[in-house]
């Protein structure tokens, strides 16, 4: 059936679609990046102009499904069906099968050169570890579901709404959220930090002080493969896409084992290079710290011959207060001084202000603006203070399996297609 056009070359046509069907046809248009409607119109036309109907679809326990044809689309197709004495069900659904056959899931995007993030500030506690997880899972998402995404319009929405009186901010919903297939990287998250937080809280368990680890490779003294080390996070969500290459609490001694390596700077390059060509991603948490060890980061993170600039780099995370202007200062002279010394191009992705609520007031407010005003980097991620992420670190899971509709959870995936 069909009822009254809601604009003036379409028409609302109503029939029925089995469940599994419609998803694959969600997802399909959604990476295709075109609207469901014109999948169906060109799904419909080319099963039109087809000789003869193709096989038969299973339609057990379809469901009602609406959308919207061009004028005269939906006679057309009827009397077609009918020449064919196929039901308009069956129609439907051979037609849709015949766009998914006809528009293949398109490929992953892959980087030539694996993508290198080196995930830093020198103060601690502003969840450089949480920002690293959360990152790396958006990254790593499955291409074939839909995920709550919000939308990058929302992003300078919500910052803009930073310049509101606080009782406005509280009362607004700055989200819009539109739901995007996942990004399908093959994504290594690297516990760069003796601490072993981002370990810890995936669920692993942090290397042994009289074993392997990458404090070792790093210092020369490496006791087997780097690979034997790598540890594959929450298969069942990720599908071996996700990985972890654990800390260990040897990393106090980083600095010290540096200090005697030649070339210092490359020493985490030299040890993770045999990784690279499994990951399309690498991200590192850093330790909170000025040492050698983050000299060592950001050599690593800086710009490669061919590659384009912002695909590696430095993506800085800040809370909405005033020590995190201080160390984010520090950084960046020290970032800009290895610049300087080695002539290399170190990027900044960009800036996360993490654990953000406006309810605190006009010094969250403020400097949430202060940080939006710096413009280069810029601001690419605002993640809010909630119980979710708080409650995936007790839980021991990744925040986007544990909580994958949540608002840091929509908010990490922006992240990751802010920065991609």
């Amino acid at each position: 059936m069909s009822s009254s056009a809601t604009s003036h070359d379409r028409e609302k046509v109503v029939s029925k679609l089995p469940g599994w069907l419609r998803h694959n046809l969600k997802v399909r248009a959604a990476q295709r990046g075109i609207e469901i409607q014109t999948a169906v119109e060109q799904g419909i036309r080319d099963w039109c102009n087809l000789a003869s109907a193709p096989a038969a679809v299973n339609t057990a326990g379809a469901d009602p499904f609406a959308t919207f044809l061009p004028l005269g689309q939906w006679e057309e197709f009827r009397e077609v069906a009918g020449d064919r004495r196929v039901s308009l069900i069956q129609g439907v659904a051979q037609s849709v099968q015949l766009w998914l056959d006809t528009n293949p899931e398109p490929g992953i995007e892959r980087p030539e050169t694996t993508r290198r993030i080196v995930v830093c500030n020198q103060k601690g506690g502003v969840g450089k570890t949480a920002i690293t997880a959360g990152l790396g899972e958006a990254l790593a998402e499955d291409p074939n579901v839909l995920h709550p995404v919000r939308i990058a319009k929302a992003l300078a929405k919500a910052l803009s709404a930073s310049e509101a009186p606080p009782e406005d901010q509280q009362s607004s919903d700055p989200l819009e959220i539109e739901n995007l297939p996942g990004l399908g990287l093959r994504v290594l998250l690297v516990d760069f930090d003796p601490q072993c937080h981002l370990t810890n809280q995936l669920g692993a368990s942090p290397l042994p002080m009289n074993g392997d680890s990458l404090t070792n490779h790093m210092a020369g003294d490496s006791k087997g493969d780097l690979r034997d080390l790598v540890v594959s996070i929450d298969d069942e969500h990720f599908n071996g896409r996700l990985h972890l290459l654990p800390a260990c609490n040897d990393a106090f001694l980083l600095d010290v084992r540096l200090s005697a390596v030649r070339a210092r700077e490359a020493a985490l390059e030299r040890a993770l290079a045999p990784l690279e060509v499994d990951y399309d991603v690498i991200l590192v948490d850093c330790p909170p710290s000025l040492g050698l060890s983050m000299d060592a980061a950001s050599y690593y993170g800086r710009r490669r011959d061919g590659e384009r600039p912002g695909q590696s780099g430095a993506l800085i995370v800040v809370q909405a207060e005033d020590s995190s202007a201080d160390a984010y200062d520090l950084l960046t002279t020290q970032i800009d001084d290895l610049r300087g010394d080695l002539q290399i191009d170190v990027d900044y992705l960009g800036i996360v202000v993490n654990l953000y609520d406006s309810r605190r007031g006009y010094i969250a407010t403020s400097s949430l603006q202060g940080w939006v005003d710096i413009k280069d980097p810029r601001v690419v991620g605002l993640i809010g203070d909630l119980k979710e992420q708080k409650e995936a670190v007790r839980m021991k899971q990744p925040l986007l399996s544990y909580a994958p509709k949540s608002q840091q959870a929509i908010g990490m995936r922006a992240l990751a297609r802010e920065i991609a």
